[in-house]
């Protein structure tokens, strides 16, 4: 077995770990400079809208065009008063896109840029995008997002709580954030795509989400039967025994992605593949992220203010303590799933606390002090 496989079957039997849950304010501190430093940028910059969305004209030329790029942009906004996005296609023709202007201006543009490039009109070929059909598109779009974010608390709600759909809520709303305020920093053009890539994360997310809450809903049945374990203990095994499988599935997604960003966006100068890359780049990136430092531990926040968890949590901690002074190992080495809630008895050992294959396991009671045994 590989390194990577040994360490993720060791995090899955709870042998490994790292605290995630107790380290919460730390990662909700992260989250809270990176979320601000996101809308600082849409602030300040905004977002680059596209044609679609603000109306305008794409003019394509013909295919092997002398003129540079440079130029071209020159040109164009000479003609139009308007700033222009000039992008060289592969086959050698200039696609020049002029947001904001209506019809008339878009055929005496086109007839300054034939004279400026020395092409002949006809060749010219023009899309026009009016500024009415660009609103009905933004409002789909947020209508679209609306209504996603609506059902996927519908649906949480239903097969988890109402605590695991707010979790989940607030992660998504973090990626949306992010995601848009690095377009807003970066100014790449937001179009239609940008929005198909955004909600293909944000699916992206909530799968990774779901992953690690269907462990914590198997795990924590019938936990105020037991007092080996608080809430935030079994929370922070479910994140552990999902861990190497988030960072697979994300690393996995991530490079293709990214040979479409770099390679096809950033060296072929491909626009489109920009435009849906980029949200895929950092919303599956953001995705994991909260997937594993937002959702979880903040249901643990959630469901630790409960009565039931609390007094949960107070058992736990007195038992902790009771074993501390006897001189007695905190841990307990048996697996959760060797002995049913249910089944235990109410003077239980204490939680785990940290890896649960030592040999004590196997020799209870040996090597206590004298006097010690029960």
């Amino acid at each position: 077995m590989s390194k990577l496989g040994n360490l993720g079957a060791r995090l899955h039997r709870g042998e490994v770990g790292y605290d995630f849950v107790k380290n919460r304010k730390i990662w909700y501190g992260i989250s809270i400079l990176i979320t601000i430093t996101a809308i600082v940028g849409l602030a300040v910059r905004g977002l680059n809208m596209g044609i679609e969305f603000q109306g305008g004209a794409v003019f394509t030329t013909p295919k092997n065009t002398s003129v540079s790029v440079s130029q071209a942009e020159r040109y164009a906004e000479e003609a139009s008063g308007h700033d222009a996005i000039v992008q060289k296609l592969g086959d050698g023709s200039l696609r020049i896109q002029v947001a904001g202007i209506d019809t008339d201006k878009a055929d005496q543009i086109k007839a300054d840029l034939s004279a400026d490039l020395n092409v002949d009109a006809e060749q010219i070929n023009a899309d026009l995008v009016g500024p009415s059909w660009g609103d009905q598109i933004a409002d789909k779009a947020w209508q679209g997002l609306g209504i996603f974010l609506l059902l996927v608390v519908i649906y949480l709600a239903i097969a988890f709580e109402w605590r695991m759909a707010l979790a989940a809520f607030v992660a998504l709303i973090h990626d949306i954030t992010i995601t848009t305020g690095i377009y807003a920093l970066v100014g790449f053009e937001v179009t239609p795509g940008t929005v198909i890539g955004l909600l293909t994360i944000l699916g992206y997310s909530l799968y990774d989400t779901v992953v690690v809450f269907d462990s914590l809903k198997e795990q924590t049945k019938d936990i105020t039967k037991q007092t080996r374990w608080t809430y935030s203990d079994v929370a922070n095994r479910s994140i552990n025994s999902t861990l190497v499988r988030s960072i697979n599935t994300t690393v996995v997604a991530l490079l293709p992605v990214a040979g479409l960003l770099f390679i096809g966006g950033g060296v072929l100068g491909a626009g489109m593949l920009n435009d849906i890359s980029l949200s895929l780049f950092v919303g599956l990136a953001a995705g994991a992220y909260s997937s594993i430092f937002i959702a979880t531990p903040l249901v643990a926040d959630f469901k630790e203010r409960e009565p039931q968890m609390k007094a949960l949590k107070k058992r736990v901690l007195a038992k902790r303590a009771q074993a501390a002074a006897q001189g007695e190992s905190p841990e307990e080495p048996r697996d959760a799933a060797d002995e049913p809630y249910a089944d235990e008895p109410e003077d239980a050992a204490p939680a785990v606390v940290g890896p649960r294959n030592q040999p004590a396991s196997r020799s209870r009671g040996r090597g206590r002090p004298s006097g010690k045994r029960r």
